[in-house]
């Protein structure tokens, strides 16, 4: 029966994806010196898993390039080579080039690196170099057996019942027997059952395999590592005179040594970070209970429907029917939502490597700290929130750790710290970045804000409001252009993509003490809790997150500086206020501040005044995409349908106050 593999593929790069995460994270974690054994299986498994996978489906490219990892792996493993810190860093880069075959892959596109012809001469130099470090590994290894003459295995192997549906077919395992040896292959009849009770996708074969090689039987066992869980397998090894070999396949002489192989039951798997979630099977029973539930309700209702009469008991059971219909929705509702949310440790786990390499690129010790790693959100959420944290580590190893010798003569120890942190609050999920570093440059910042005209000489301003400064486009404090940091993109560009995320970040630094940045972002992109307001015959829909305070605002309290912008004086301070009416080309009946409700918002942590006729309900709504359906609308984030079957849409306070050009010019911006 012939199986298209392709249909496994997603799989294939799933388990590849979370292969190449162990592998870094145990190389990350190896101590050259004094290697652990099981760290070193842990990276051989995983590359033995990819070359074996990538063979099965044709991926030759990927099994070739794997094979030479394997092999290094191999012979670390057993003793023959010592581990060093050269192997480390060419293990590191190939698990990058991997990674860029397989996305290659994925996105069926050729990939084409230099560093993967650089990478595979490093590996062959490595396997070619006959260097002491080799031949005293093997002088103080346990004395390894001499494997230069042949020696034959009878190896017994019944298929486990759903090899075949897992991608796995018995005869690609034997080929890669027959790469080290000979090969004779029987197949044995096993009981097979009765027509009515046969699964054609089922397997009720095994085999009978005898293999001359001079090969070790670890190298032999490589070949069923992928199935060993879920097949029964075992090895038998026989010592032949040279004249008998003629004869082996009639007469053992001995039997040297039995190793039995039997199933082991399945690991969990984990999630992965790519374009599917896998959902555990507790999940999905709790939804079916739940949609089990639902079609209860339903046909209490529907019962009700179909009387001729509606009777004082009819409306009560009709109220209580209802009741049950909101109770189940909102708990299917958080039972799906559940489904997408994922640890944040999905994202903390490529720092390790992003902060040991740029910290040898730097010149500096840091220690990376990350706590709260099983907090949960969105997976849509997670993987808009890595290229923001990437920046913001970045700039903390960049900018915000001195070097070991200037920590020194402050007073600190040589190894500085970066932690990453997560938590839930409210409804939000919370994400800092902190680190132990010289903290901002107050003076450097404001002098480059004066020198770009983002301040005037004489303004007076607070450190923290300084400090806010370096989200403004194009600012930058680097003294000279490198691939880290100085050319002026980054920080608005981070600050951007949150608040796209209905997020807010924070910054609070002192002087040779660090810098935290705290990023708040909703739990997920889905479902938006929002405040619902009328504006002319028009419902708007404003995040809560978003919001400070609504008032009304007497005249005495409102200055105006054009035809085009007007302030109101909220306690200590000036807030700018939009008149959205304007904006959306609507017809209102408050056309004056005094007049209408000013609904004060968030907008980068300055406020800002919207103008809108009444506030009414706050409720949740379901977020739908104006882009994918119609088009990218100014001032306007999504879409949503309110219960009465009417479209509401959901205001993008950056983007509205864009649009009305507060901040930029007096000149509309649209």
């Amino acid at each position: 029966m012939d199986i298209d593999l392709s249909q496994f593929s997603q799989v294939f790069f799933e388990e590849s994806i979370e292969g190449l995460a162990a592998m870094e994270a145990e190389l990350l974690n190896l101590d050259v010196d004094n290697p652990d054994d099981e760290a070193i299986n842990t990276i051989f498994r995983s590359a033995h898993s990819i070359k074996g996978g990538s063979g099965t489906f044709g991926f030759t490219a990927v099994a070739n390039f794997t094979h030479l990892l394997e092999t290094l792996l191999d012979e670390i493993r057993d003793g023959r080579r010592k581990m060093l810190p050269d192997h480390v860093d060419i293990l590191l880069h190939s698990v990058d080039v991997l990674r860029g075959m397989l996305d290659a892959l994925m996105a069926e596109t050729e990939y084409s690196d230099p560093k993967l012809q650089e990478l595979e001469q490093r590996l062959n130099e490595a396997l070619g170099a006959d260097s002491q470090t080799s031949s005293e590994a093997t002088t103080d290894a346990e004395p390894v057996a001499d494997t230069s003459a042949n020696q034959i295995w009878r190896i017994r192997f019944i298929a486990g019942e759903h090899i075949m549906r897992c991608g796995n077919d018995p005869m690609l395992m034997f080929n890669e027997l027959r790469d080290i040896g000979s090969l004779n292959v029987t197949l044995l009849t096993k009981e097979m059952p009765a027509l009515d009770g046969y699964d054609p996708e089922a397997c009720y074969l095994s085999w009978e395999l005898e293999l001359e090689t001079d090969q070790p039987q670890e190298k032999i066992k490589e070949a069923f590592e992928w199935v060993e869980d879920e097949c029964e397998i075992s090895y038998e090894q026989v010592t032949t005179e040279p004249a008998e070999q003629e004869q082996a396949e009639a007469k053992t002489s001995a039997v040297v040594q039995t190793v039995t192989s039997k199933p082991q039951g399945t690991a969990k798997p984990k999630n992965t970070d790519g374009g599917s979630i896998r959902v555990s099977t507790e999940k999905i029973d709790m939804l079916i209970n739940m949609v089990g539930e639902l079609v209860i309700t339903q046909a209490m209702l529907g019962q009700i429907g179909q009387q001729e009469e509606i009777s004082q008991e009819s409306v009560l059971m009709l109220q209580q029917g209802l009741e049950q219909l909101a109770s189940h929705t909102r708990d299917l509702q958080e039972s799906v939502m559940q489904i997408r949310m994922i640890p944040i440790s999905f994202a903390f786990n490529r720092f390790p490597r992003l902060v040991r390499d740029t910290s040898q690129q730097l010149g500096k010790k840091v220690e990376l700290i990350m706590k709260g790693e099983e907090t949960e959100l969105d997976k849509t959420v997670m993987e808009k929130i890595v290229d923001p944290m990437v920046h913001l580590v970045r700039n903390s190893l960049d900018h915000g750790l001195e070097s070991p010798e200037d920590r020194v003569a402050k007073g600190k120890t040589e190894t500085g710290s970066i932690t990453l942190n997560a938590y839930h609050q409210g409804g939000n999920i919370v994400i800092e970045i902190i680190d132990d570093g010289a903290g901002l440059n107050t003076e450097k910042i404001l002098n480059k804000a004066v020198e770009k005209g983002l301040v005037s000489p004489d303004e007076d301003l607070s450190d923290d409001a300084i400090h806010q400064l370096i989200f403004k486009p194009g600012f930058s404090t680097a003294d000279a252009v490198s691939d880290l940091s100085g050319r002026g993109v980054g920080m608005d560009v981070v600050k951007r993509n949150i608040h796209e995320l209905n997020g807010t970040i924070d910054l609070r630094s002192r002087k040779d003490e660090g810098s935290r940045f705290t990023i708040r972002l909703p739990l997920t992109l889905a479902i938006l809790d929002g405040q619902l307001v009328r504006i002319g015959d028009h419902v708007y829909v404003v995040p809560l997150v978003s919001i400070y305070e609504s008032l009304q605002v007497s005249q005495d309290r409102i200055n105006r500086l054009s035809d085009e912008h007007e302030l109101i004086r909220l306690r200590d301070e000036y807030v700018p206020v939009v008149k959205v009416f304007k904006e959306f080309g609507h017809h209102a009946e408050a056309q004056n501040i005094k007049d209408g409700l000013v609904m004060v918002v968030d907008n980068s942590n300055e406020k800002v005044g919207l103008l809108v006729d009444e506030l009414l309900a706050q409720q949740q709504v379901v977020i739908k995409n104006l882009e994918d359906n119609y088009t990218r609308i100014p001032g306007v984030s999504g879409a949503t349908i309110l219960g009465n079957g009417t479209v509401a849409l959901i205001i993008d306070v950056a983007g509205l106050v864009n649009l009305a050009g507060i901040g930029h010019s007096n000149e509309h911006a649209a």
